[in-house]
């Protein structure tokens, strides 16, 4: 078999950016294990069970703002003012006719009231209020329950809670909420050319970045993150760790080590104390992936280039540990884009460039590359708001063709 042939065999064997997200989707198996946590510590958490509304919204006929408050039935152009509704403080009784109350915005309404006039609309005249002729009636009132009714759903399971959802649970009256527990998640580097912050580089070290990136990329309230430190290409501590890992986490992440050298030991340890899934992918930057299992416990091993980390953290781990969690996973939301600059590729493999995204004053979209695009250049890469999306088959694109981006 010919060079050639080989590369192509390989190339077919390789399973594709939508293979392999599908899957880890197949493979995983979303937390269910819940605890109870008061409102205010639920934020950015996932929620467990979904969450009904207890009372009405509004709970009570209420004002939309500052004016005057009547019966239509009984309005005249001229009211007399009996009396105040703060909010809080409601007017007690019944209007009668030629009777009208101030009323301030989320004060209830008198019983038999049902128009509300914004104060800047009338003249006052000591208790006198006086209405213009035009005056439009039954407006200006909030209706008990137009927002939410009694049974009504506030926020559904798999909902990832934000601020605004925080605001309707308490009002709502919620004091807490089931969610999910936090995922477990350990991360290494591998290597023994990696040498921590704070030591003397020697000839042929590189400081560690890798777990750095993994620390900013793994910032969320649903995860519980540990950093593992650096493992050294030795084969029995890798699989020891792995191992001990695996008993303590629910996901083990790691760099480098996944490839073909012969110290790459990460594709052989896991075969060996768990399973391999798939290991390579038709991506770049990052072709050396693996995903599999050790016990209960999953494994992604990211390629150890930085840009690849993130890169593959991004499009693979990313919405696989979103899932993981129990989140409702949203996939990304793609763009069409004017390329300002030639950008180069061979077929063989789905690239994601890194882009900067601009939107010109008439709505279009308009995408330039960051520059060099090695997989260990990071440099260029902090400039990058957008992945530009290159298809497997796709080649060469010129200025001013049109390519598929999706924003970081």
């Amino acid at each position: 078999m010919t060079l050639e042939s080989c590369v192509i065999t390989e190339k077919k064997s390789l399973l594709t950016v939508e293979e392999a997200q599908q899957r880890i989707h197949d493979a995983i198996l979303p937390l269910t294990e819940n605890v109870s946590v008061p409102l205010k510590q639920a934020f950015g958490r996932v929620l467990a069970e979904t969450v009904f509304s207890t009372i009405d919204l509004p709970s009570a006929r209420n004002s939309a703002m500052d004016g005057y408050a009547f019966a239509s039935e009984n309005f005249v152009t001229t009211l007399t003012n009996v009396g105040i509704s703060w909010a809080g403080k409601p007017f007690e009784g019944e209007l009668k006719k030629g009777e009208c109350v101030r009323i301030f915005t989320g004060a209830v309404l008198p019983e038999n009231a049902d128009s509300v006039v914004m104060q800047e609309h009338v003249t006052v005249d000591d208790t006198q209020i006086h209405f213009p002729d035009d005056v439009k009636l039954k407006k200006n009132i909030r209706e008990i329950g137009e927002d939410v009714r009694v049974g009504d759903v506030l926020c559904n399971a798999g909902k990832t809670i934000t601020a605004v959802d925080l605001g309707l649970l308490a009002a709502s009256g919620i004091e807490s909420v089931s969610i999910i527990r936090p995922l477990k998640i350990v991360y290494f580097s591998t290597g023994d050319e990696l040498v921590p912050l704070g030591e003397p580089l020697t000839r042929g070290k590189i400081y560690d970045s890798n777990r750095y990136s993994l620390h900013g990329l793994l910032q969320n309230s649903c995860y519980d993150v540990t950093d593992g430190g650096i493992i050294p290409d030795d084969k029995a501590e890798l699989k020891r760790t792995l191992t001990q890992a695996a008993h303590d986490f629910d996901v083990i992440i790691t760099t480098g080590g996944a490839s073909v050298g012969d110290a790459d030991f990460v594709k052989e340890v896991l075969a060996e104390c768990g399973d391999v899934n798939f290991w390579k992918i038709a991506i770049k930057p990052g072709k050396p992936l693996a995903f599999g299992k050790i016990g209960a416990c999953y494994f992604f091993g990211l390629p150890g280039n930085p840009v690849a980390v993130t890169t593959t953290f991004d499009i693979i781990v990313k919405p696989a540990l979103a899932r993981l969690a129990g989140t409702n996973v949203i996939k990304p939301w793609q763009f069409k884009a004017i390329c300002t600059t030639p950008l180069k590729k061979s077929r063989g493999r789905q690239e994601y460039q890194r882009g900067v995204l601009q939107q010109s004053d008439s709505g279009e979209f308009y995408v330039a590359s960051t520059g060099q695009q090695g997989s260990h250049i990071l440099s260029t890469a902090i400039l990058a708001n957008c992945y530009i999306i290159m298809p497997n088959n796709c080649t060469d694109v010129e200025i001013g063709e049109t390519v598929t981006v999706i924003s970081i």
